[in-house]
């Protein structure tokens, strides 16, 4: 069956303030009640949309990732969403998924948002990360990723769920509305998109529509505005099935990114 427990926190982000965020978000997660094997954090969970990479950004030994590993061994649970990081004198819009044991992946934001200059500021990963977890074939992206289907696309089944962190504001609410549900079913696999909520210090209001969607498209999870900690469960064989009944994919056409 492989069961996967996910542990969602549609937060609110205090804006460019790293301790205030660590320490309420550390005040959330004590609210678990139950194991869990993945807790999944928002984009810049630490600072919010930000573009003040120069001041906010941390090593790969800072302390939010010393914070990630403290919750990932506390909680026995991968610890994941994205931060800011300085590398060799580059930013980057950096998902983390952190282990119990303080080892870890990451993956780099391959689209950066154009519209709020993020191009400028960060510099773009090239490299997909696809997990292998507890029977399951993970893909991680970021945000404005969602709307490249080509980058995302699940050829020769590369992954069974699809996770997304976001800061996908209200206003293009029916973007990502949208979006979520047709990567699920083209691809064949779960997708968790999980949003932000509240204002962001440029007075942009965003909405949650946290979701998780299982290989047909069908609702598991929605939260709308408020947030919320919440943990449920998916199952590896409802991905089996679908593709035995309907085995799209291998229909795909064959071309590789340049």
């Amino acid at each position: 069956m492989n069961a996967l427990k996910v542990t969602l926190l549609q937060a609110y982000l205090f804006w460019e303030n790293i301790d205030k965020n660590l320490h309420n978000l550390s005040l959330k997660l004590s609210t678990i009640q139950e194991k869990t094997d993945i807790i999944i954090l928002p984009e810049m969970f630490t600072t919010g949309f930000s573009m003040n990479a120069k001041t906010l950004a941390e090593e790969m030994d800072g302390k939010t990732m010393k914070w990630m590993h403290e919750k990932a061994n506390r909680y026995d649970a991968v610890v994941t969403g994205s931060i800011i990081i300085k590398e060799n004198e580059n930013f980057y819009n950096r998902l983390i998924w952190m282990n119990p044991d303080g080892t870890y992946q990451y993956y780099d934001k391959k689209h950066l948002f154009t519209m709020a200059k993020e191009d400028e500021v960060y510099t773009a990963g090239d490299k997909k990360l696809i997990i292998d977890f507890k029977g399951w074939k993970i893909m991680p992206v970021i945000c404005y990723d969602l709307r490249f289907p080509v980058w995302l696309r699940n050829r020769g089944e590369l992954y069974d769920l699809l996770l997304v962190v976001a800061s996908w504001p209200e206003k293009r609410e029916q973007h990502w509305n949208t979006l979520i549900p047709a990567r699920a079913i083209e691809n064949q696999s779960y997708i968790i998109a999980l949003n932000r909520v509240g204002h962001d210090g440029n007075e942009i209001y965003y909405c949650g529509d946290t979701t998780c969607l299982d290989p047909n498209g069908r609702v598991v999870y929605y939260k709308r505005d408020d947030e919320d900690l919440y943990t449920f469960t998916i199952f590896k064989n409802e991905v089996e099935k679908t593709r035995q009944q309907m085995p799209f994919l291998k229909d795909g056409d064959d071309f590789m990114l340049t």
